[in-house]
């Protein structure tokens, strides 16, 4: 079943009425639910219906000089839904966080036709139980996130990409253990070997970005080039990882002292690494994440209690 709702009541409607058929909702779409309801630029808060996508959002924000600051892929036609749903993130991440840690409230169609909320509209609120946590990550396997208010922050004054090559994961692992034991404070820390010449042995790339007062930028791009990492870079990497849509990168997630350990795994295989936090997008084939033990009976009580018909798709586990 795929339901269109023109607004979040007629969702909690048609909700209600598809949980006592025990019918299964196979697809939401909120392509109707796209309003920005609620911006406020002196509290730096914003409330958005979780239809829009995340690029018509940032271009509202820009026009009061803010943005929310998170950078998946994609970002026309990442829905709010789709960015909470699946807890995506992008390069910026090392040093602004994911969507969860910029969420402050919700509003949630649930299985049985009710509308709730969780959180509120301001940043320091103590509004009832924090069911934000559950929601963000869960694939819509609990509800229907169709309201989301975030807190913002300014569009920084200033941006800088800084980058280093080397031919050994050996010399990359001594430039990660510089970066992390200096003062440096970088918003963007990342690895890849996407501009490799020889497949058989590719050259690697660190990636180093600053953002916020002009001043602090440059200060910070003086000590990274006293660390040796000067080359001037961009982003762009990431989004050519990432325009290859098929098959989908595979994702690993590991401790970030064993990154490099990881990464020899993979050969020569592309890949695009957040170096600061242990994450991995690759394309080697083959290669799985290891299960991770995640408290099975704990997540399938969740679900039990939020869906108890299944009409919405499995908890992931």
């Amino acid at each position: 079943m795929i339901l269109r709702p023109a607004t979040p009541e007629e969702l909690a409607a048609t909700l209600h009425g598809t949980d006592a058929s025990r019918a299964r909702v196979d697809q939401v779409d909120l392509s109707a639910l796209h309003r920005v309801l609620e911006h406020a630029p002196e509290d730096m808060t914003v409330t958005v219906e979780t239809g829009a996508t995340l690029a018509s959002l940032q271009r509202h924000l820009a026009t009061r000089g803010q943005w929310l600051p998170i950078d998946p892929p994609h970002p026309d036609r990442l829905t709010i839904r789709e960015l909470l749903d699946n807890n995506t993130s992008g390069p910026r991440r090392y040093g602004c966080g994911t969507i969860r840690d910029h969420l402050i409230g919700l509003r949630v169609a649930l299985a049985g036709g009710q509308l709730i909320r969780s959180g509120g509209k301001v940043v320091k609120n103590v509004a009832g139980f924090d069911l934000m946590k559950l929601f963000v990550g869960a694939r819509g396997s609990l509800g229907v996130i169709v309201e989301a208010t975030f807190k913002l922050l300014p569009i920084p004054e200033a941006e800088s990409f800084v980058a280093v090559r080397s031919a050994s994961l050996a010399e990359v692992e001594g430039f990660r253990g510089a970066v992390l034991g200096s003062e440096l404070t970088p918003t963007v820390f990342d690895l890849h070997n996407l501009e490799s010449r020889n497949e058989a042995a590719p050259d690697y790339v660190v990636v180093l970005g600053f953002s916020g007062v002009r001043q602090a930028v440059q200060y910070q791009v003086a000590i990274a080039d006293r660390l040796g990492i000067r080359e001037p870079a961009t982003l762009d990497f990431d989004g050519q990882f990432h325009a290859v849509e098929l098959p989908a990168p595979g994702r690993l997630s590991v401790l970030p002292s064993r990154l490099v350990e990881t990464l020899r795994s993979l050969g020569a295989h592309r890949f695009v690494a957040r170096a600061g936090n242990g994450l991995v997008y690759h394309r080697a084939a083959g290669v799985t994440a290891p299960t991770p033990e995640l408290p099975g009976k704990l997540i399938e009580r969740v679900k039990q209690t939020f869906d108890p018909n299944s009409i919405f798709p499995s908890a992931p586990l």
